[in-house]
């Protein structure tokens, strides 16, 4: 009888468990996945489940249905972007009860139901789903963190160099913001020390059709083009032309306005620029990561100048969200101050962890 009992318990604990995990998901392959899903970006879906110590991540395009009445931030490849609920209706379409966000800032852990707000019906392909984000998990569910450190000796010319990444961002109902920080410290037997200190911030507005308005603050410190300070202030409008669970390809431009102190001038300078960026993304090659990113910056102020960054990362995905990065970073100028290099670039390994 003691063991009926227990079993009886062990049964009902497990159905009861089961009975909160009101998301399902459909493989093509017939199994079935019950339990709770946390998220989808860059094709891949995260889904915890009562029965493992750890979520499941699983492929986009091995999902054939889906079913969730919590509410998500959902981004689709067209650039629209809803606030919802969603299940499948046919093995390649799902509809999305949707509502109308009234939070900027959503700090508290409840959204409003979706009766209350008054929900409407958009019918949309499973494959044009690019982002997913559970809105009921408050504010931390909006947050991303990353820091990866590296370091180098060479006993030969007495070469000891460290690295130190770190990146903080949020992403809201429309619109997201991100903080950076670089920093590269290195000494060598009978050279100068090299330093170089880069902290970017960034604010994106979301507009339809994929289109985006844009503010970006740069600060960078440099021994190499004997730069103190250069403070930039970017505005502008950009667009994503290609978001999929594969790949993204984005364009941005608009003005620069630079605050620019070198240790040859004691004084400070202000110049003006336009500038014209484009950020390629693919994500869909198993654990790997490929980031580049290239920016022209035509002077308006300087007859003749032209500065130009260009960023490649590789990134490698381990699991509990560990990460090996290779990434290079090269900055241009074709008219710099007097006694500088033209061209400053580094090359970093490095190893991290993101939230």
């Amino acid at each position: 009888m003691r063991y009926l009992f227990s079993l009886i318990f062990l049964f009902s604990m497990g159905f009861s468990g089961l009975q909160a995990q009101t998301d399902s998901v459909l493989f093509k392959n017939e199994n079935l996945l019950i339990g709770e899903i946390k998220s989808m970006d860059r094709g891949i879906l995260v889904i915890e489940t009562p029965y493992s110590n750890v979520d499941f991540k699983i492929d986009w395009k091995e999902i054939k249905r889906i079913s969730s009445s919590v509410n998500y931030l959902i981004t689709l490849s067209d650039g629209r972007r809803f606030n919802g609920s969603f299940r499948s209706v046919s093995d390649s379409s799902v509809l999305i009860n949707s509502y109308i966000p009234d939070n900027i800032l959503k700090i508290g852990s409840k959204a409003k139901n979706i009766e209350e707000v008054g929900a409407s019906g958009v019918e949309v392909p499973i494959g044009s789903i690019v982002y997913l984000n559970a809105l009921d998990e408050g504010f931390w569910s909006r947050l991303s963190l990353f820091f990866d450190a590296g370091v180098n000796f060479t006993k030969a010319n007495d070469l000891r160099q460290f690295t130190f990444n770190s990146g903080v961002g949020y992403l809201a109902d429309r619109w997201k913001t991100n903080l950076n920080f670089n920093n590269l410290r290195s000494t060598q037997s009978k050279t100068d020390p090299i330093k170089r200190t880069e902290l970017a911030y960034s604010f994106n507005y979301f507009l339809p059709k994929d289109w985006f308005v844009l503010y970006n603050l740069n600060m960078l410190s440099n021994t190499e083009q004997l730069l103190d300070l250069r403070a930039s202030n970017m505005v502008g409008i950009g667009k994503y032309l290609i978001h999929t669970n594969q790949t993204y390809l984005g364009f941005q431009g608009g003005v620069n306005l630079n605050n620019e102190k070198f240790s040859t001038d004691p004084s400070s300078s202000q110049t003006a620029e336009s500038f014209l960026a484009a950020q390629y993304n693919i994500y869909d090659i198993g654990d790997l990561d490929l980031l580049s990113t290239v920016t022209a910056y035509p002077s308006l102020s300087t007859k003749g100048r032209v500065r130009s960054d260009i960023k490649f990362d590789i990134r490698y995905e381990f699991k509990f969200d560990l990460y090996f990065k290779i990434s290079t970073s090269i900055n241009y100028d074709n008219k710099p101050t007097e006694g500088a290099s033209k061209t400053d670039y580094i090359f970093q390994t490095t190893i991290g962890w993101k939230l």
